[in-house]
């Protein structure tokens, strides 16, 4: 049974740092006020810091990681297949009425790098039940995917030590 009245869409987006730790917060946040979140991490795969901290909240946080890594340049048959079962698993979730928050970690970045069409996460978010409160987060949000949200944050860098040669730190960027 549903514990928001209403549920709304959210993106985080933009070049900046914070999108990851924004919904981590808003995950931590609604587990506290004894609400069900999924987690669906595309392109991730791995231990990261948030996955050990997010397991002490596993009464109320479920996260799943369909990915094998990041990657550059074009996708191959090892990214593409486990982002279509990601989007058949995100489909379960979102109609099976368990969860009040449901977190799409990177949806943005899969489309941008062709891991599925911009159609399906469309569909996905045509797919949430009123009261399931829907979070997009990656570069890239399409202006299709930010039309149909109900709350767009863009992150925008402005100032960054990783310009000064600081590689990413264990517990802050990963």
């Amino acid at each position: 049974m549903a514990k928001l009245e209403k549920g709304y869409v959210q993106v985080y987006t933009g070049k900046g740092k914070g999108k990851t730790t924004a919904a981590i917060g808003l995950a931590v946040r609604a587990a506290g006020a004894d609400l069900k979140v999924f987690i669906l991490q595309f392109i991730k795969m791995g231990e990261y810091s948030e996955i050990k901290s997010l397991r002490r909240f596993s009464e109320n946080i479920t996260i799943e990681q369909f990915g094998r890594g990041r990657f550059d340049g074009e996708p191959e048959r090892g990214d593409i297949v486990p982002a279509q079962a990601g989007l058949e698993r995100v489909k379960e979730v979102i109609s099976s009425g368990e969860y009040d928050v449901v977190i799409l970690e990177e949806a943005n970045v899969a489309v941008k790098k062709g891991l599925f069409p911009e159609q399906n996460l469309l569909d996905i978010i045509d797919l949430r039940p009123p009261a399931v409160e829907l979070v997009i987060t990656g570069r890239g949000a399409t202006e299709k995917v930010i039309d149909k949200a109900d709350l767009v944050t863009e992150m925008t860098p402005v100032k960054h030590y990783f310009k000064e040669g600081v590689k990413a730190r264990v517990g802050i960027e990963k």
